[in-house]
């Protein structure tokens, strides 16, 4: 994934803007932990929750902040305080490695950003009039592409750029606030990239008669994005199985230095603390969290980008979690294995599969 040739207009002048969100990391006067998740009803929201479930069975507290998405969250990991995780979209990684090449600024601003762990493939919903069945038909619609800063905005953006599709009108809309301007008739269609189920469509008493999902399945989009299929009745109102694409979410952090001032240290600390947890309980999130986490394979990581050096720590045999309450033992999750391709992946899966037994 990843040419040149996807950039258009719109997602470059979202990037050019959040480049100018702010300065790097600083210590602040009270240490905190956070993950950049998404809109309310998003997936993303759900497994930030998740995790900060599992921290807090540890007695740590993690705070779940609601974003525009994928964009807003990556850049939060490089410059906002107090905040060392957030789930980004695998295809805004490659969109800012692209830039990087040839633009000092988007180099300065991926550097240091790590991968912390692979998590699941999250589909591209494409919800509209009854009367529209792909994305051609988009051509000369009112079509909302989500909010600057998000990775709907971006993946939209590429599907109609890619498909040389052209509406009459791009909305900068969020998908919440789409669906009832959709319900209204204000809009034709919108794109939500979120893992299905998405709470957004599951409770948004969508009538299947006026509205359903389009299929997405171009053949220039199918050699940049994974296929996927939305098995029928995900929805209330989708009876058939639906064909599309999908993107890797990933669990973003950054490359702190344990041997660095206070904040760098603490903000290892709990990277490394996080992801020990994930990997000894990722069973009770695969039982109890969002149904995606069943669908996380942890040796999945996207080529070009590394797993960060704190989340290394968390993972060696005998790491020390400092619990401040009990917490409950877990079985380790079911092997997998996939090749490395760098010294701190190759670790990575070393010290997974020490406790996996792959």
């Amino acid at each position: 994934m990843g040419k040149t040739r996807w950039l258009g207009p719109g997602p470059a002048a979202a990037l050019t803007a959040a480049l100018a969100l702010g300065a790097g990391p600083a210590a602040a006067q009270e240490f905190g932990k956070a993950v950049m998740t998404g809109g309310a009803t998003g997936t993303y929201v759900q497994i930030g929750r998740d995790l900060s479930g599992l921290m807090a069975q540890c007695g740590q507290t993690l705070d779940v902040v609601e974003t525009a998405g994928s964009l807003e969250n990556f850049m939060a990991v490089r410059r906002r305080s107090n905040t060392q995780f957030g789930i980004v979209q695998n295809d805004v990684l490659e969109y800012l490695k692209t830039y990087s090449a040839n633009d000092p600024d988007v180099a300065r601003a991926i550097y240091g950003v790590r991968i912390a762990f692979p998590l699941y493939d999250e589909e591209v919903h494409l919800l509209a009039t009854s009367d529209i069945d792909s994305v051609a038909d988009l051509a000369g619609k009112r079509v909302a592409i989500g909010v600057e800063n998000s990775g709907t905005f971006l993946t939209a953006s590429l599907v109609l750029d890619l498909t040389g599709t052209e509406p009459a009108e791009r909305r900068l809309i969020a998908p919440a606030d789409a669906l009832p301007a959709l319900k209204a008739g204000e809009i034709d269609a919108f794109f939500y990239v979120a893992g299905a189920p998405t709470a957004l469509f599951a409770e948004g008493d969508i009538d299947g008669e006026r509205f359903g999902l389009v299929p997405i399945t171009d053949d220039t989009l199918e050699s940049v994005y994974a296929e996927t299929t939305i098995p029928a009745n995900t929805y209330p109102f989708q009876p058939e199985a639906v064909e599309g694409i999908a993107v890797k979410a990933l669990l973003m952090t950054f490359d702190y230095d344990p041997r660095g001032n206070m904040y760098q240290q603490q903000s290892c600390k709990a990277v490394s603390d996080l992801s020990h947890l994930m990997l000894t309980h990722l069973p009770q999130l695969q039982e109890s969290g969002h149904p995606k986490w069943r669908n996380v394979d942890l040796q999945d990581i996207p080529p070009g980008w590394d797993i960060g050096n704190c989340v290394n720590a968390g993972l060696q045999p005998g790491y020390e979690l400092r619990c401040t309450a009990p917490l409950a033992s877990a079985a380790p999750p079911e092997p997998t294995a996939e090749p490395a391709e760098s010294d701190a992946n190759r670790a990575y899966r070393e010290y997974i599969c020490a406790t996996i037994g792959c």
